[in-house]
């Protein structure tokens, strides 16, 4: 099973101080994806703690993590005991991981950002 490296970069946000987007924002994830891009959950089943995330930011320090999910429920946690921390990506397995597609995840903060796929290749 090969696992694909994604990173996402924070898009244009109206209405945020992010109206413009940010370069320097994003996400590194680290995930099996299927052939047509898409998460493959059989393969993330077998392999949950290769499963990273890595959240990047010029005026903090970078936060890894790992992908999780419950029921249906995708989201990128950062501390196992504590639930607070859990950032929710909208629809994670509905998404197309392909360069140019946009995937919403909602901040530590609790507002929900739109990033940008910018990159995806095979990890390793």
């Amino acid at each position: 099973m090969a696992l694909s490296r994604i990173v996402m970069r924070l898009a244009r946000n109206p209405g945020t101080e992010f109206a413009g987007g940010d370069d320097h924002r994003g996400y590194t994830l680290t995930a099996p994806l299927t052939a047509d891009g898409h998460l493959d959950e059989a393969a993330y089943a077998k392999a949950k703690d290769a499963c990273t995330v890595r959240r990047f930011a010029p005026d903090e320090d970078a936060v890894d993590g790992r992908l999780a999910r419950k029921g249906q429920r995708w989201f990128f946690d950062y501390d196992q005991g504590d639930s607070a921390d859990d950032e929710p990506v909208f629809r994670l397995g509905d998404h197309i991981f392909a360069v140019g597609e946009y995937v919403t995840i909602t901040d530590e903060d609790g507002r929900p950002l739109t990033y940008k796929v910018v990159e995806v290749q095979k990890a390793g």
